[in-house]
């Protein structure tokens, strides 16, 4: 199958220009104006609209299991609702239990995997470190094309590592020229003050967000970076929330140490005040980190913009209000941490970071595609409009509007964190591995479609 799309702004993270873009066999083979098809070819008129990469978003948890209960997207219904949004491709992660193989939680992932409508590829968590955890880490790297590992500062007892252990996982990946990623909060003070709260007769939902407040995740990020420093590994910081945060990561970046950094729309959009919300809808809003007080939003968008955070991801990890984050009824400790965005996440930054001047065009086609492909090994296969690049691309209505909700998105879960938003611009056309899977408001996927994907850095 071939398609064509005529007359379109081609826009990529360094040019823009009006153009057409050819398709077969599932990758880009030309680029240019005036592209004739023959009669077999699907052609798309994009006047007046933007041509986007498709989106990746390096930071989502299908079909997790996760404080008892399941994420409620898997991986079929969480990627097909990527892919009405304009995301693409995706990267998972990988979590064993504690003292469980790596190798054998790789294979559980892959057979959840095997059902994904669109690409996808994997991140390994080291959630705990023995005799054979250096082995696993590269037979990772040289066998399964998983060349970055994400490590828990926070959920000590479970799926955290301690200071020794992130060492040793940093030592590691150093030697096999990988990535380390960080979800930095520290632990055990997260532990002191839920239990604190807990005593005080303190559970609502809004306690989730005092039990974990800026300076947690502020400290530990400095931590993480030190260690990185010391260890000279290189290190990306996943979903930075505050303000001490982003210092960290600019005092680091400034010296020269390679720290990467990414945040969600979340943290860009919301402030705690959803904490507040009657009949614990506030539940809806709790993941780690919580969404912060008002004066943490607008110094990410400039982080963004300066080029100290470089990446948008979702960290998707939906669960029901209803059935799931209600075991947390009584404790805030037991609501199921995450929330859905993956549909959501193109229409959000366009709409609150293009159209209101906080990013360009570029800015905005580089943080949600190109620039997490680079760092993560898939650019320029993903991330790029180039000739020989997988024919992933979002023809970009400007001109569409719309309102986000739970009643019409295709997250599989019952209550949407960015409920009433208004959008302007949303993809009209989305083209997956050289197939049109979305048109006009209609999904056309395929159960089992997507392919793993094997990175190297």
């Amino acid at each position: 199958m071939s398609v064509l799309i005529k007359n379109g702004t081609i826009v990529t993270a360094s040019d823009k220009q009006v153009g057409d873009v050819f398709c077969s066999n599932g990758t880009i083979t030309a680029i240019g104006v005036g592209l004739e098809a023959s009669s077999k070819t699907e052609v798309i008129d994009a006047s007046g609209q933007y041509v986007f990469p498709g989106g990746l978003d390096p930071h989502v948890h299908m079909e997790l299991g996760f404080m008892g209960t399941v994420a409620s997207d898997d991986f079929e219904t969480g990627t097909a609702a990527g892919v009405a949004g304009g995301t693409t491709s995706i990267i998972d992660f990988v979590i064993p239990a504690r003292d469980q193989d790596l190798m054998e939680a790789l294979a559980a992932w892959h057979d959840k995997a095997g059902k994904a409508v669109a690409d996808y590829a994997f991140h390994m968590a080291v959630t705990w470190w023995g005799d054979q955890t250096a082995e696993w880490m590269r037979r990772c790297v040289q066998d399964e094309g998983i060349p970055s590992f994400k490590t828990f500062m926070a959920y000590r007892g479970a799926i955290g590592v301690d200071d020794c252990e992130l060492i040793e996982v940093m030592k590691a990946a150093k030697s096999l020229g990988a990535l380390t990623t960080v979800h930095a909060e520290h632990g055990d003070m997260v532990v002191e003050l839920q239990n604190k709260l807990m005593a005080e007769g303190k559970s609502a939902p809004k306690h989730h967000a005092q039990s974990r407040p800026t300076p947690v995740e502020g400290e530990a990020t400095g931590r993480a970076i030190m260690l990185a420093r010391m260890t000279g590994e290189p290190l990306y910081v996943v979903h930075v929330t505050c303000i001490e945060a982003i210092n960290a990561i600019a005092e680091a970046r400034a010296r020269g140490q390679n720290v990467f950094g990414e945040t969600c729309p979340q943290y860009l959009l919301l402030d705690d005040s959803v904490y507040e919300k009657p009949d614990f809808e506030g539940a809806a809003y709790v993941m780690s980190p919580p969404i912060r007080p008002k004066g943490n939003q607008e110094p990410l968008w400039g982080a963004l913009r300066s080029g100290i955070l470089q990446v948008v991801a979702t960290d998707h990890c939906p669960f029901n209000l209803q059935g799931q984050k209600d075991m947390g009824k009584d404790d805030f400790r037991k609501i199921p941490n995450g929330a859905a965005g993956i549909e959501n996440r193109l229409a959000l930054m366009y709409t609150y970071g293009v159209l209101e001047g906080r990013l360009d065009l570029n800015q905005f086609v580089d943080l949600t595609s190109t620039r997490a492909a680079k760092i993560f090994g898939l650019y320029p296969r993903k991330g790029s409009i180039t000739v020989g690049a997988d024919a992933d691309l979002v023809v970009w209505d400007p001109a569409a509007t719309g309102m986000i909700s739970a009643k019409t998105h295709r997250h599989r879960c019952d209550r949407n964190i960015f409920e009433g938003f208004k959008t302007k611009g949303a993809a009209s056309t989305v083209i997956v591995a050289g197939r049109i899977q979305y048109r006009d408001g209609n999904l056309d996927v395929e159960r089992a479609a997507g392919r793993y994907l094997e990175r190297s850095l």
